[in-house]
């Protein structure tokens, strides 16, 4: 399946910086429709009014974990096929069961390559977990 880079890609970390070299991986990818948000709930305020093609998440975040914006994402009728990321630095087994439990399209533990990001995406996609 060709993936679609006009799609729009939501990327969540309260880290600027973690933000930025997401966002400058998915630019170099090819993507260029990329929204950000710093907290879960404002992902989720922004869910509410755009169509988002994939979400790329951190774990650990203040106001709200990724987790639970995992769990809400799932939830929801409206965003519940959107393909979802952990992008994190949270690599104990049962974190990973846990999101694997709530429905996570993948996890790619922090630090990370451009390389290993695009494998995830591609990886996502042609597992036919993307929103139809």
């Amino acid at each position: 399946m060709e993936l679609d880079h006009t799609m729009k890609v939501l990327v969540v970390d309260d880290s600027l910086v973690m933000r930025r070299i997401i966002i400058n991986h998915l630019r170099a990818l090819g993507y260029s429709d990329i929204l950000e948000a710093d907290n879960g709930e404002k992902a989720l305020l922004i869910l509410e009014k755009e169509r988002v093609g994939l979400i790329l998440s951190d774990w650990c975040m203040r106001v709200m974990h990724g987790i639970e914006v995992l769990r809400s994402v799932r939830k929801n009728e409206t965003t519940r096929n959107i393909p979802f990321i952990m992008v994190t630095a949270e690599a104990q087994p049962h974190l990973i069961l846990e999101a694997i439990r709530a429905q996570v399209s993948d996890y790619v533990v922090k630090p990370f390559t451009r390389e290993t990001l695009r494998e995830s995406i591609e990886k996502v996609f042609t597992l036919g977990q993307a929103a139809g």
